[in-house]
């Protein structure tokens, strides 16, 4: 299935100024540490993140085929500094089941470690659902919108990680 421009279009800026809002912080940054590591390992590991938030939605549906991309950490050396953005969507097979696979993140989310810090109608004139949750243990905030009125409805899902730092002697690879 393929992403909606217009969806990647708002999604991805939101993605990187939303999410930096995490109760996480490192030395007076909105964006926390996320520790060291290569490019490729912490897409990895937000690709897992990923994972298990689509394991949780609890209904038959299609993603999109997207694959995580590395982005800059504001304020911070973009040689030394990244963050990982995985955005992607989710259709379900039946329209009534995207108003059930909110609800069961909603509900899921806190049980698996997330913290809800908004929930609610954006200002959009579709008044999509707008859900956003960060994980302190997983150096991760994921953004959720229910896109009920597209035509496919569906879910666009955001998860961005904080900020790494590579390796001594090694670069940040950008993809």
């Amino acid at each position: 299935m393929k992403i909606k421009l217009g969806v990647l279009a708002v999604a991805i800026p939101l993605a990187l100024t939303t999410l930096t809002g995490c109760n996480m912080t490192d030395n007076g940054s909105d964006v926390p540490s996320a520790g060291t590591s290569t490019s490729s390992d912490a897409a990895d590991k937000v690709e897992s993140v990923s994972s298990g938030i689509y394991e949780l939605l609890g209904v038959k549906g299609k993603t999109s085929d997207s694959r995580a991309t590395v982005t800059e950490c504001s304020g911070k050396d973009p040689d030394k500094y990244f963050r990982v953005l995985h955005p992607w969507s989710f259709t379900p097979a039946s329209p009534d089941d995207l108003k059930v696979a909110m609800e069961r993140l909603r509900a899921a989310l806190p049980k698996r470690g997330w913290k809800i810090v908004e929930y609610g109608p954006d200002t959009s004139k579709n008044k999509n659902l707008r859900l956003t949750a960060d994980n302190d243990a997983k150096k991760a905030s994921v953004h959720i919108i229910q896109m009920a009125k597209d035509n496919p409805p569906m879910l666009s899902v955001d998860v961005i990680s904080g900020c790494y730092q590579v390796p001594d002697g090694q670069e940040v690879e950008h993809f």
